[in-house]
């Protein structure tokens, strides 16, 4: 930057105007973080809501009424996923206007992210004296950032949920029942896009009881969601024979008894997912505590640590994790378990200490998401810890405006960090959907001519595009690969059973790097952003493995694994 005199009054009128005009400057600011990231191509979860779209699109009444092979057997699409289809409406009529190319529904999707930053901006507001740090602190925390360059519906979830909890607020104080009803109405939709939104109600009605001491008319506008979702409930019970949130919650707890582990583990994995999605808690440590206090952080949490290691929990749950890989990762659990303590910890201390109503509200927020991430949900990631972005956020700021007028060169430094931990994240976060578009393509280009039929194992963004190409998923129980028939395995992906030699011959591996020292979301290095089952921590800062793609060809036929 220019350090001449001119430059000065320039930064001067920069400020001014973002003062004048703060949700202006949020949505800029918003926009241009999320700009390098409109052409990310699609992963994980990312094909589901958008095959739904496209579902839409053909049949509006009907947005599950078709079959996917999304768990290596072809099932009903109502039956695939655990997401209520709100999101799929709001992505098919974005198709319409931009199309399904990735620059399109990545564009769709600034609308709700920028909705999650301008709800904390007001909500905070009413919180604290530093709105535009709590807006800045939750933009740039590297679990929300990360979310905000998919087209899965945990964002748009937060939209809606961050804003019935602005408009709850105030009209609880106000006595708005205007407002009160449009927080129902938001509330309806929170959980119309994600069923994870039904932790909102407790929140809403702990806030409105403890501000009005009793249980009056506000109570009624709380009935709003629970009749949304029992409209929904009875639409999909006559669409496909099942109630799909209680199919949710099934399928939920069956997974919780298969991948969940025990509980306490999966506490301490979210500890680490929390101290690395908020980052900005560790690295503001020294402004929020006391040397005193922060010692004792430091202590309670290398003492959970060391109780946590001792009991075998990295050779029960993680054990490909071996000798110097092994300590890369238990530093950086250490590091981000001590953030995630201090995360929890702000929370309790401002509901102990202050005892109003708000401080009531945002300890909840923050201590109850956790909690259903850690217990309650059937694995640990960074999206299901994501709803508490906006108070941990509002938190930080009231925390660190306690004797101070203004910001110091060390939070700024720290928000600085903050910012740049989430944009490498969340460019590592690219650089694994490129490698899986990549090795897609370049396998379906290099057998194209082949007279044999292309199947392939794995899913997510590497079957999206793999079928785009026009390759099939193989069926584990239906398929019948013929011998010359190609087979493609994407080893970092779900759902893939390896040949033995008396079925197929390997032709050739594909090698695609996805990023040089960082990623979000790779069994090898532990990284499991996405779920705990690829490792125990949010990122991994270290040497990455490459993305593995091998192509066979079928010698015989032969039974699938099941």
């Amino acid at each position: 930057m220019d350090d001449s005199p001119r430059s000065a009054p320039r930064w001067g009128k920069i400020q001014d105007w973002s003062a004048r005009h703060p949700y202006w400057a949020l949505t800029l600011l918003t926009v241009a973080a999320l700009l390098p990231f409109l052409t990310k191509p699609f992963n994980l979860d990312d094909p589901i809501f958008i095959w739904a779209a496209q579902q839409i699109q053909l049949h509006p009444g009907n947005p599950y009424g078709f079959y996917v092979n999304w768990y290596g057997a072809t099932e009903p699409m109502w039956a695939a996923t655990q997401n209520p289809p709100l999101f799929c409406y709001y992505l098919a009529l974005a198709a319409g206007i931009f199309g399904f190319s990735e620059i399109g529904l990545h564009t769709a999707c600034l609308l709700p992210t920028i909705a999650v930053v301008l709800g904390t901006f007001r909500l905070a507001q009413k919180f604290c004296r530093w709105p535009m740090f709590a807006a800045l602190a939750t933009l740039f925390a590297p679990v929300f950032l990360i979310s905000s360059t998919t087209v899965m519906s945990d964002v748009p979830m937060l939209a809606g949920w961050i804003w019935a909890v602005v408009f709850w607020v105030e009209g609880i104080r106000q006595n708005n029942f205007r407002k009160l009803a449009l927080a129902g109405i938001l509330t309806a939709l929170t959980v119309l896009t994600k069923y994870n939104g039904l932790c909102l109600l407790p929140l809403l009605a702990a806030y409105a009881w403890l501000e009005k001491k009793s249980v009056g008319r506000w109570s009624f506008y709380l009935l709003i969601p629970l009749l949304a979702l029992g409209v929904s409930e009875w639409i999909t019970y006559q669409l496909y024979g099942q109630a799909h949130f209680l199919y949710a919650n099934q399928y939920s707890a069956a997974n919780q008894a298969f991948h969940g582990g025990a509980k306490l583990f999966k506490a301490f994995i979210a500890l680490t997912f929390t101290g690395g999605g908020f980052a900005l808690a560790l690295f503001c440590a020294p402004f929020l505590w006391s040397r005193r206090q922060l010692l004792l952080l430091i202590f309670g949490t290398l003492l959970c640590v060391a109780l946590a290691f001792t009991a075998g929990m990295m050779p029960a749950y993680f054990s490909w994790f071996t000798g110097n890989l092994r300590l890369g990762v238990e530093a950086e659990i250490i590091f981000w378990t001590v953030g995630g303590v201090g995360v929890l910890a702000l929370a309790a201390e401002e509901m102990l200490k202050k005892r109003d109503t708000d401080s009531w509200l945002l300890a909840l927020w923050v201590l109850g998401t956790f909690a259903f991430g850690a217990f309650v949900y059937w694995m640990v990631n960074g999206r299901t810890l994501l709803p508490m972005a906006p108070a941990v956020a509002i938190l930080l700021a009231r925390r660190l405006e306690q004797n101070r007028e203004s910001l110091s060169a060390g939070i700024k430094i720290s928000l600085v960090a903050s910012a740049a931990l989430s944009l490498l994240v969340a460019q590592a976060d690219f650089q694994l959907a490129t490698a899986d578009r990549k090795g897609a393509e370049e396998i379906c280009a290099k057998y194209a001519a082949h007279p044999g039929k292309i199947w392939f194992e794995g899913h997510w963004g590497f079957q999206y595009y793999m079928q785009s190409l026009g390759a099939w998923p193989v069926d584990i129980y239906n398929s019948q690969l013929h011998p010359g028939d190609i087979l493609v395995l994407g080893f970092s992906n779900a759902s893939v059973w390896p040949p033995t030699t008396e079925q197929a011959a390997m032709l050739e591996l594909f090698i695609e790097p996805a990023g040089a020292w960082l990623t979000t979301f790779n069994h090898d290095a532990g990284a499991g952003f996405y779920s705990q089952n690829f490792g125990p921590l949010p990122f991994f800062v270290g040497v990455i493995p490459p993305e593995k793609f091998a192509a066979y060809i079928c010698r015989q036929p032969a039974e699938q694994p099941h």
